[in-house]
């Protein structure tokens, strides 16, 4: 491999939050703070990457009990079924008549080289 070529979903963590993301990103996309100056190719555009996943949903508490306690939780598979990851991305509590919607994308996208680190 070429010096500042990473393969195919190569990740480290943010220096900015912490997260673990793929190290071909430009921007953090958990925290949405830039992490590089990216002169080798133009920032990727809305659009560019495709979705072939997008849920939404909405759960409410009916009222007529106690509070709810809730965990988000997001579980990635292998192609033979073998668990690869699984993170509590959020929890919480929802008292009587609340609500909260829940969204989850999956973006896909071929990776361009990443420039050398350069601290």
């Amino acid at each position: 491999m070429r010096a500042g070529a990473s393969q195919a979903g190569e990740a480290w963590n943010c220096p900015h939050c912490g997260e673990r993301i793929l190290r071909s990103a430009a921007v953090c996309p958990a925290c949405q703070r830039h992490l590089r100056v990216d002169a080798t190719r133009p920032r990727p555009q809305a659009g560019e990457a495709a979705c072939p996943l997008s849920v939404e949903g909405l759960i409410r508490h009916p009222g007529s009990s106690e509070p709810w306690e809730y965990a988000v939780l997001v579980e990635v598979h292998d192609g033979r079924g073998e668990l690869l990851a699984r993170r509590v991305v959020g929890v919480g509590a929802m008292r009587s008549a609340e609500s909260r919607s829940f969204s989850l994308r999956v973006e896909v996208f071929a990776p361009g080289p990443v420039p050398p680190f350069r601290p």
